[in-house]
């Protein structure tokens, strides 16, 4: 991968609710089927790519918007041998919650997904690129990066209120059971047969109606949450191999292959993004 085509990471722990990735050159960049906590917003800058989300797949060309609900699983890749550019806008789903309540647009400080998935209108393109040009930007003053997300965001969700979708079908208090285990035991190896225990279903009757209802099997669940924690473990500064073995890693190498699959980025490339790079690098390569 050259050197053009690295992720570059924007944070500011004076806006904790929000944080931007940027990629020039994207031709190498894949994503494995994966979820965030986090609200996202993406602008594609150059080229085409394919989009995977809920069970469609999509082809996103420059100029395009995508929409991606928290703990919804996606992956968007380049398309072979082409150019593929963008910018991706990850919220915390509870300030823009509060920011939707405060706007009006919700009835009650409770999280409702959105159902668009894609926005081609260039006026919110133009703008998102323009919003994302302040954050990036180190000339620009906080209250201006601030007023900049703020006034962007509230604009879009007046634009999208009509689009708010129903609440998700809440999966069986047996299969929430087997996810509340899973996370609480991240950092142990869990087996098949105590999920099957815990839950009264048969190991294939377990796999299959968990992944219709979290969108990935139990242990892809389960790595999936691991990389989360990892994200806010490396983006408090702490060292890359303390990391891997705090999250339930074998070991760094194996952290570090698994965050790439998932996220496009190496555990180090994600953390450099901390302000002034002030890091211990102990035990990091």
């Amino acid at each position: 991968m050259n050197g053009s085509s690295k992720p570059q990471f924007w944070r500011d722990s004076r806006m904790p609710y929000v944080e931007l990735r940027k990629v020039i050159n994207g031709r190498e960049v894949c994503y494995a089927p994966h979820s965030h906590t986090q609200w996202s917003l993406g602008a594609i800058t150059e080229g085409q790519s394919t989009f995977l989300y809920r069970g469609n797949q999509l082809t996103l060309s420059e100029g395009n918007l995508v929409v991606i609900n928290p703990h919804s699983v996606h992956a968007c890749n380049p398309i072979k041998d082409q150019p593929w550019g963008y910018l991706m806008l990850y919220i915390d789903t509870d300030w823009l919650t509060n920011l939707r309540y405060e706007a009006g647009l919700l009835d009650k400080p409770h999280w409702e997904d959105i159902m668009t998935a894609t926005m081609s209108d260039n006026g919110w393109y133009v703008g998102f690129c323009q919003m994302a040009d302040c954050l990036l930007r180190s000339d620009r003053e906080l209250l201006e990066k601030q007023t900049a997300v703020v006034e962007y965001l509230t604009a879009l969700m007046h634009e999208l209120s009509d689009q708010t979708a129903q609440p998700r079908i809440k999966a069986p208090d047996k299969l929430q059971a087997v996810a509340e285990y899973v996370k609480a035991n991240a950092a142990l190896e869990v087996s098949l047969d105590s999920l099957c225990e815990l839950s009264g279903y048969s190991p294939g009757h377990l796999i299959r109606s968990f992944k219709h209802h979290f969108g990935l099997t139990p242990h892809a669940y389960q790595i999936n949450y691991r990389i989360q924690c990892g994200q806010r473990e490396l983006k408090r500064g702490k060292p890359i191999a303390e990391t891997a073995v705090n999250v339930g890693f074998a070991d760094q190498p194996h952290f570090q292959r698994t965050f790439k699959k998932l996220l496009a980025a190496t555990p180090m490339q994600y953390r450099q993004s901390l302000p002034n790079h002030q890091v211990d690098t102990t035990g990091d390569e």
